[in-house]
């Protein structure tokens, strides 16, 4: 049997360490760093990671809707989802992630582009 890539790097802990470099690096960025400004930093990192884990064969899972409910009121563009995944891979490649499992986590999170961006975003 194959292993995901969520049992491959250390499951739940090395996934939230991965997700945590990324929100230091998103609250840094100029494009997409307001969307944190209110936010609940460890209640969201605890989500994100639920998540990203869910992508890669982790345990958790979230629905094509919940996903959009919790983004809807963010008018997140498509610029903004740009810079979140140019983050995400530079925060995969600092853990150690290979290229091959850097290009399918991104690839699975491309997949939720058109749930994630809003609807009217350029």
């Amino acid at each position: 049997m194959p292993q995901s890539i969520y049992e491959k790097y250390g499951g739940f802990s090395a996934i939230s360490r991965v997700v945590m470099t990324f929100y230091e690096m998103a609250l840094e960025s100029d494009q997409i760093g307001d969307y944190f400004a209110d936010v609940d930093m460890a209640r969201l990192i605890d989500h994100q990671t639920k998540f990203i884990s869910s992508l890669l064969g982790g345990p958790a899972s979230f629905s094509d809707e919940r996903l959009e409910a919790v983004h809807r009121a963010l008018a997140i563009s498509h610029e903004d989802f740009d810079e979140m995944g140019a983050l995400l891979k530079a925060a995969l490649e600092q853990h150690g992630l290979s290229e091959p499992d850097v290009r399918t986590t991104l690839s699975a999170i491309e997949a939720k582009r058109n749930i994630i961006v809003a609807r009217t975003a350029a």
